[in-house]
């Protein structure tokens, strides 16, 4: 076997190596996904438990609770088994992102002992398992920021938004619950409460355009309309500045929570079509990979001819016909037919890698410029973003460099003083 052929095998191992460790993280994603879901339901209605005072969701948080404890045993195998893979492919930003999972994690029961003997505000409460669920949410964006597959970046950048938008829709079931179940809303959970509907919409928006066509057909099937109507009633209450006495409040409460619930669990319901379709797209790509290797190893080495003969021919033929025949031979065309193949395929995934990982350092820069205009001007997020957009239109410049420039502007500044 030529030393050519032996790398170009030993690429396609490497090739193989790394689907498998993609399939591995998205067997994690599945698992982060699931206990993320039982987790959002706990803190809801950990936050109606406190804010009723134990009087309501006592059993049911309870069940929650056994249900989070369940899928965490099934989640922790699972990074406790990507955290020991000494491979080059487990980044360090990914096992620093699981260090700090585990570090909140240890915290969990202190938190739930906290809300059982209502030692704990419900907004405390709730920024607690935001806390959690955040540092959840960053294995999978790490998993989708490091994936070498832009097939499979896709896929995950999907999930991702997805899931965060999810995230956001329990944030504001949390919300909602809190505010109903007191029997009014304050300026400060009218505000959040408007701020999670604008933050999720965006979510959803980006994983509409990341989304495969199937995905987004499960997407626009799933979503009730009668529901959706319910939650839109209901959020119109909330943002008027009358009381919502006891007894009507406690009602709406519920109301709300059953309604959100019945929402949040139709998304997750899309978010698992989403994890069986990744993971059924990570092992059609080894096996394609695989196929690859196959037909590699498969292809026929030819006895060359002695070099007293290939001397010979090179006096009896035109250079030009050596170089036909040589290029038509059934052992250099199969090695130049895959090579070129494996070249073509390499340059195809990363110019198609390169563009989404464009677009994700894009969304960052966008997100830290918008932190630095709400901590400077007294913004909301929505507003913010609004700024932002405004002053790139002026400008004649995208969002992505305008908010690259006043991230600049803000390190010259900090650096004088």
């Amino acid at each position: 076997m030529s030393s050519a052929q032996q790398l170009l095998l030993t690429a396609l191992r490497c090739d193989i190596d790394n689907l498998h460790h993609l399939a591995t993280t998205a067997d994690i994603v599945s698992n982060i996904s699931q206990f993320i879901h039982v987790l959002q339901r706990e803190r809801g209605a950990s936050t109606i438990y406190l804010a009723s005072k134990g009087k309501r969701f006592k059993t049911r948080r309870i069940t929650y609770l056994q249900h989070s404890q369940a899928a965490e045993d099934s989640m922790c195998h699972r990074l406790e088994a990507l955290s020991q893979e000494a491979r080059p492919q487990a980044t360090a930003r990914l096992l620093r992102r699981i260090a700090s999972v585990w570090l909140a994690l240890d915290e969990l029961d202190v938190l739930r002992h906290a809300i059982e003997t209502f030692n704990i505000s419900p907004d405390a409460a709730t920024q607690a398992f935001n806390h959690l669920i955040s540092n959840l949410l960053a294995i999978v964006f790490e998993a989708a920021d490091t994936a070498v597959d832009p097939d499979i970046t896709r896929a995950l950048v999907a999930i991702f938004h997805l899931m965060q938008g999810k995230e956001l829709a329990g944030q504001e079931r949390a919300c909602g619950a809190f505010g109903f179940t007191l029997g009014h809303f304050d300026q400060a959970h009218r505000t959040l409460l408007n701020q999670l509907v604008d933050t999720q919409q965006r979510c959803f928006n980006t994983f509409a355009e990341f989304a495969t066509p199937e995905a987004l057909i499960a997407w626009q099937q799933s979503l009730s309309p009668r529901t959706l109507a319910g939650i839109c009633q209901l959020r119109d209450i909330a943002c008027q500045r009358s009381h919502h006495q006891t007894a009507s409040g406690n009602t709406l409460g519920e109301t709300w929570y059953e309604l959100t619930t019945l929402r949040i669990d139709t998304i997750k319901t899309v978010e698992d079509t989403l994890n069986t379709q990744l993971t059924a797209l990570c092992h059609h790509k080894i096996a394609q990979a695989q196929a690859v290797l196959d037909q590699a190893k498969a292809t026929p080495e030819r006895q060359l001819p002695a070099p007293c003969e290939q001397l010979l021919a090179l006096t009896s033929q035109p250079l030009g016909e050596l170089t036909v025949n040589a290029l038509n031979s059934p052992l250099s065309r199969s090695l130049l037919e895959l090579t070129h193949a494996q070249s073509s395929r390499l340059q195809s995934l990363s110019d198609e890698l390169e563009n989404t990982r464009k677009t994700l350092r894009e969304r960052k820069l966008i997100e830290r410029a918008k932190g630095l205009i709400m901590a400077h001007q007294s913004m909301s997020e929505e507003e913010a973003y609004r700024f932002l957009r405004k002053t790139s239109m002026d400008q004649s410049k995208s969002m992505a460099d305008m908010a690259q420039s006043i991230l600049d502007l803000s390190a010259m500044l900090q650096r004088k003083e």
